[in-house]
């Protein structure tokens, strides 16, 4: 699903949301904050903050919980916003005021972990998509190890998504890594003002309000919720 096509240096953002609890971790023995569980021996937080950077940020956005303890690097191209949100969704809503410019941005959430090399095909992917007209380049995966995935279902032709599921409606499901414009933050902000929640009722609006959305396949991607995702991480990032 990855594009061939000449790509355009799009100045670009990307944010993280890290103001999770992780409350699973906790539970399972792990002592540290989830932002700081270590991969490769390299902080999670770090490690995308570096990536990001790696792929052309112009800045990086990131929603921590007062509770978590990172220690993180910053500069002034890295803006941290502390909050206790209900939600990811919500969460994401408070890095909104950062992210109001005219660059599109990329947002992910701490505990996603991919490929370096096939995140930088991504990033490519999203400049063309977004020189192309697209909305937004959403990262899906058929590799499906969630408790409750969200399906994406694609035209045959294009990759163009056609919707978001709960039940299985595809082999792909989402990667947790969104590419977008800066219109999709007005979507955001009628989600809450709605009272929804939840990034996939986000997903499901930007479609409902007409966005052109494509996908982009990704061959594997671990979230960091159990114990046991940190060693299956560690394999990914070791190919």
């Amino acid at each position: 699903m990855s594009s061939n096509s000449t790509t355009f240096a799009i100045s670009m953002r990307y944010a993280i949301i890290a103001a999770g609890e992780g409350t699973r971790l906790s539970q399972e023995g792990v002592t540290v904050a989830k932002p700081m569980v270590a991969i490769g021996g390299e902080p999670l937080l770090c490690r995308l903050v570096r990536i990001f950077n790696d792929n052309g940020a112009s800045h990086v956005v990131v929603a921590l919980r007062d509770s978590s303890i990172a220690h993180l690097p910053t500069t002034e191209d890295t803006t941290i916003v502390y909050c206790s949100t209900p939600s990811s969704m919500h969460s994401f809503h408070k890095l909104k005021p950062h992210l109001y410019t005219e660059e599109p941005f990329i947002l992910t959430t701490v505990d996603t972990v991919f490929i370096d090399r096939e995140f930088a095909e991504y990033v490519k992917a999203f400049r063309q998509a977004v020189a192309d007209g697209y909305d937004g380049l959403m990262g899906v995966t058929d590799y499906i190890d969630d408790e409750k995935p969200l399906y994406v279902k694609i035209e045959d032709s294009g990759n163009e998504i056609e919707g978001f599921y709960d039940e299985p409606c595809s082999p792909f499901v989402s990667a947790g890594i969104y590419g977008l414009c800066t219109n999709a933050l007005d979507t955001l902000e009628r989600c809450v003002n709605n009272g929804e929640s939840r990034m996939r009722n986000f997903q499901r609006a930007l479609i409902r309000e007409g966005k052109r959305l494509k996908a982009w396949q990704f061959s594997k991607v671990i979230d960091i919720d159990h114990v046991s995702d940190i060693a299956k991480a560690e394999e990914l990032c070791a190919k």
